[in-house]
């Protein structure tokens, strides 16, 4: 019986690869640091409890509140779960699928791959090149037939921003024949980088936010996508009818209020204090090979031997995000940013570590 269910379904699904999330690879840990998420709760309580209604489609308060943020008009906003469906309404929105394709830059977030699995789509593939920036030769050569251009920047798992001189011609190039979409998930870490006040001048940006990283507000799953209102209007033909549960919006309005925002930037800056600490520290252990900027919340280190590495700590109740199968990562490992308390244990167990797999005499 199985076999023939398996059977019914699509063959991209049947061939698909999951996002492996760090839920979904579990582990036994009292010390997450693999999630990006903010290491300690947040102090909001729910104030409506009218759930016998169906929410609104797009909640007033949130929206208004979000566009105040983000210097927009209120029909340049759209709220959805998270910034993953807003990934995939774009795909959904505009791309015929055997058709159309979309394009990134790994390596990056995991989710553009598997929401065009997922439709469809094709996507298509370009090496980021040396400190992962763009390679926009390579990219205007393969731009045939592609409708969407995904920009993670900050990128995810690599911590760099995208040079903004390379967004602007990467912009010129796709102009009247594709979006370019920034996800700007990490912004709240380097807002002097945001691209939303580049949405005047091109009508075909996109960016990407969330309230699960610096609003640490990560189990809320709240996203929004901000664009100029022809986008966003047909962002709303696809979206399904009540994407924000009633909770959801009231906890998200209580985050983007004043008090909210005041809050958010607080922790971040308390958060960027911790950062530069742990990226201090672990340039001491003799287990790490080279420790890379970072302008989020998480650090990419390279290892002498990863793989022990990752054991050893996750072993401890220490959990990291491996990146060994990331495009050009061998070696690598992502860590959030927890409490200074938790990345100080973090450090312990990696200075026990030795330097080197490689035996003395062959050094």
């Amino acid at each position: 019986m199985s076999n023939s269910i398996e059977n019914l379904a699509r063959a991209n699904v049947r061939a698909l690869t999951p996002y492996q999330s760090a839920r979904r690879l579990g582990g036994n840990g009292d010390v997450w640091l693999n999630a990006n998420e903010y290491p300690l709760a947040v102090p909001f309580e729910l104030s409506q409890h009218t759930l016998n209604r169906y929410p609104e489609c797009q909640p007033k308060q949130v929206i208004e509140r979000y566009a105040g943020y983000a210097g927009l008009a209120v029909d340049q906003v759209l709220v959805s779960r998270g910034a993953d469906e807003g990934i995939e309404l774009l795909m959904r929105a505009f791309c015929e699928p055997g058709k159309d394709a979309v394009l990134f830059c790994p390596p990056t977030y995991g989710m553009y791959s598997v929401s065009a699995e997922t439709i469809g789509i094709e996507y298509r593939t370009v090496a980021a090149g040396e400190n992962w920036q763009l390679n926009l030769p390579a990219i205007a050569d393969r731009l045939d037939g592609v409708k969407l251009v995904y920009i993670c920047s900050p990128n995810n798992p690599t911590g760099n921003l995208i040079d903004p001189d390379d967004m602007r011609q990467l912009l010129e190039m796709t102009r009247g024949k594709a979006l370019v979409v920034a996800d700007e998930a990490y912004i709240e870490f380097c807002p002097q980088a945001s691209l939303a006040s580049w949405l005047k001048d091109y009508p075909h940006l996109v960016i990407l936010r969330t309230l699960s990283k610096a609003f640490a507000l990560a189990g809320l799953r709240c996203g929004f996508t901000l664009a100029n209102a022809e986008v966003i209007a047909l962002l709303m033909k696809v979206i399904a009818p009540y994407p924000l549960s009633t909770p959801v919006a009231d906890i998200a309005g209580q985050a983007l209020s004043d008090e909210g925002i005041a809050l958010m930037r607080q922790h971040v800056s308390e958060l960027i204090a911790t950062r530069e600490w742990l990226i201090s520290r672990l340039r001491d252990c003799a287990c790490v090979e080279q420790v890379y900027d970072s302008t989020t919340n998480y650090i990419l280190a390279r290892f002498t031997d990863s793989s022990r590495v990752f054991k050893t700590l996750w072993e401890q109740g220490i959990i990291l995000r491996d990146q060994n199968k990331q495009p050009g990562l061998a070696g690598c490992l992502r860590i959030s940013i927890g409490t200074r308390d938790e990345c100080g244990r973090a450090i312990a167990a990696l200075k026990l570590l030795p330097g080197s797999s490689v035996p003395q005499e062959q050094a």
